[in-house]
């Protein structure tokens, strides 16, 4: 189908309304028609393809006529054209002599309005002298005529009214605790003049977990008798969070980026965890079996200003200094945190391009709620970004990124009592961390078929590797897909991803990836147990893969620990697929085959020979439910199982690992 579009003005530029537009097919009758609007804007959509032809009258004005109009399949033809209007004098034409017996030439009828027109009928001007003599037009109204100035258009009286006549659907007036109408509250209306809002959030999330991993009895255990390596596997944790955001800018509440903005986000967590055995909670065994721990933090802390406008299609640059939420990619397979430090951001080319230059210096985050403490940790993120919409077609984004890692040497124990920095496995020496991330990356649709995927290579350097003894150079990769079909209420996903694993751990060269602050939302993200849980390696004070991350790093903790890169690496295929059983009600079903790439970092640090590269099969299945068909309460809960294959029961356990999960979330 095709489509025609224009606006129709006076030879002053105004538009032009109440014009009568006929647009007529050279192959099929009858025409068309459409009248402009007050701003003399048309549209006739829906076409056939072929050739027409435009006609437009109003009464006073000269008509007006164009053919030869060729449309394609959808074309959008863009028309613009002025009237011009019928002379009201005498001028131009010769009066003939009126007869004397007439006597004399009686006043002209004052011209009246045509029904069509779409302007009000302003006073006439007296006629010149010499009647020959051409009228001079009446001038424009003024602004003060035309217009009624409101001072302020935020507090204009609105009256109650129903949308609908059949049914019930009032105007609705809003209140402090509503966050659905109109608030002042949520950044609704302006706090102060006309371009100053607020806007505040509070979150209450609520984390509860029922877990079945395994744990190795250390000297003491909960059981007195009990001398089995592996003991009870039964763990349960609880967690709240209160996030309190307050947010004050000056600007639009839409489309224009804001001229300033101070932003702080205080969390409160408290946060409860039972297990079977001693020395899991706390490294002081007579600490017993549960933890109540709590911990407030400052997630943002921010100003922001923006620093110029670059076109006139709201392209911008603006400056960010303080605590700030960032994520570097698309999926948070890299960088994903809330760090202190300076951002530059900003658009081009109206908003096609996205960019950052960002700098962080890390703190320290504490172990139980994983909050931000007020410690510097010695470590710095650079990052650079850009980001390219509808790149080779549209609805598919490209970005290109480069992070760089400067971890410096620190020595540094957990709330719990345990050592984070560096490792505590081989030799325990404070080390540096240099690594540079080159990384490609894609989100969108080709067609029918969503893409998203992403590819990075590290280089650098370790100036001690615990695993490897020595200093290491650092090559490695990483590389992830995931293509998904969306059919009805269904939406079926195939995912891969792979990490690079270290070869030979002893030769200098460390060639398993890892990631600088991961948070991944991948091949089933908080339906996966390999994703969500984290699985300690038993008898070594690291694990095999921390939380909210894909990659078997073998560092203590993704939070406090360092890369490292000499690790054993991944293969996961998946497949998924969610189903919208209602508009709040949806399901996940999620299933992942993992395999390690390499098991010689394995081999080498557990002393074991020929461990086998087969993982598990890691099950999921998750319900989301929203009751108010909104974001602002959010129940999911869901039950994951990841059956063992030979590699996890050589270096592990055999028996099934089980997780069970609920998650409340309000947000105002």
């Amino acid at each position: 189908m095709a489509a025609v579009q224009g606006i129709v003005s006076t030879e002053q530029g105004l538009g032009l309304g109440g014009v009568t537009i006929v647009l007529q097919s050279s192959t099929t009758s009858p025409g068309v028609s459409a009248i402009t609007a007050g701003d003399g804007s048309f549209r006739f959509l829906n076409l056939a393809p072929g050739r027409y032809q435009v006609t437009a009258s109003l009464d006073g004005f000269l008509p007006f006529t164009q053919g030869d109009i060729n449309l394609a399949a959808g074309d959008v033809f863009p028309l613009q054209f002025a009237m011009k209007a019928v002379a009201t004098g005498t001028e131009g034409l010769r009066e003939l002599p009126r007869l004397p017996g007439l006597g004399p030439k009686p006043p002209a009828a004052p011209r009246e309005l045509a029904v069509s027109s779409p302007y009000r009928n302003l006073p006439s001007m007296p006629p010149p002298l010499n009647e020959s003599e051409a009228k001079p037009r009446l001038p424009l109204p003024t602004d003060e005529e035309a217009f009624n100035a409101v001072p302020n258009r935020w507090n204009f009286p609105y009256p109650d009214y129903h949308r609908y006549p059949n049914f019930e659907v009032p105007y609705v007036k809003g209140h402090w605790y509503d966050p659905y109408n109109l608030n002042k509250l949520k950044g609704d209306k302006p706090i102060i003049g006309n371009q100053t809002f607020f806007d505040f959030t509070f979150t209450s999330d609520t984390f509860t977990d029922g877990r079945r991993l395994p744990l190795a009895t250390g000297p003491s255990s909960a059981s007195p008798g009990e001398y089995a390596f592996f003991q009870r596997f039964g763990q349960f944790a609880l967690s709240q969070n209160l996030t309190f955001s307050f947010d004050l800018f000056h600007g639009d509440t839409s489309f224009r980026p804001a001229d300033w903005r101070i932003q702080i986000t205080p969390e409160v967590n408290v946060n409860y965890f039972k297990v079977q055995e001693t020395g899991v909670v706390n490294f002081d065994v007579r600490d017993g079996t549960t933890r109540l721990d709590s911990h407030l933090g400052l997630q943002e802390g921010f100003a922001e200003v923006k620093l110029k406008d670059l076109s006139n299609q709201y392209d911008f640059i603006s400056l960010r200094v303080g605590i700030q939420s960032f994520t570097s990619d698309f999926r948070g397979f890299i960088f994903s945190d809330q760090e202190p430090g300076a951002r530059l951001f900003g658009t081009l080319d109206s908003n096609r391009y996205q960019f950052n230059l960002a700098y962080f210096a890390m703190l320290e985050k504490d172990t139980n709620s994983g909050l931000n403490s007020m410690s510097y940790r010695n470590q710095q993120v650079m990052i650079a970004n850009i980001y390219r919409q509808d790149f080779i077609v549209p609805g598919y984004t490209i970005q290109a990124s480069f992070h760089f890692d400067k971890d410096d040497p620190s020595f540094e124990y957990d709330t719990n009592g345990f050592l984070v920095r560096p490792a505590p496995i081989g030799l325990v020496v404070p080390h540096a961390i240099r690594s540079y991330y080159y990384g490609l990356a894609g989100d969108g649709h080709f067609g029918k078929y969503n893409i998203d995927h992403a590819f990075y290579q590290v280089l650098g350097h370790d100036s001690f590797n615990e695993i490897a003894g020595r200093r290491t150079d650092i090559n490695a990769q990483m590389a992830a897909v995931e293509l998904s079909l969306d059919k009805d209420w269904l939406r079926y996903r195939l995912s891969f991803f792979y990490s690079s694993g270290d070869k030979n751990p002893r030769d200098g060269s460390a060639r398993g990836f890892d990631s600088i602050f991961d948070n991944t939302n991948f091949a089933g993200g908080f339906f996966s147990l390999w994703d969500r849980e984290g699985i300690p390696l038993s008898g070594t004070g690291v694990s095999l893969v921390t939380p909210g991350s894909l990659v078997p790093d073998l560092r203590t903790s993704k939070t406090e620990g360092q890369a490292n890169y000499v690790n054993p690496g991944l293969f996961l295929y998946n497949a998924g697929v969610d189903i919208d059983l209602t508009p709040k009600l949806r399901l996940f079903l999620n299933e992942n085959l993992l395999f390690f790439a390499r098991t010689d970092p394995l081999e080498l640090l557990l002393f074991q020979s020929n461990i086998h590269t087969g993982i598990g099969a890691d099950s999921g299945i998750g319900l989301t439910y929203r009751p108010p068909l909104s974001e602002n309460i959010v129940l999911t809960g869901g039950v994951d199982a990841l059956a063992p294959f030979q590699g996890l029961r050589d270096i592990s356990t055999g028996r099934t690992l089980l997780a069970v999960f609920a998650n409340v979330r309000f947000r105002f």
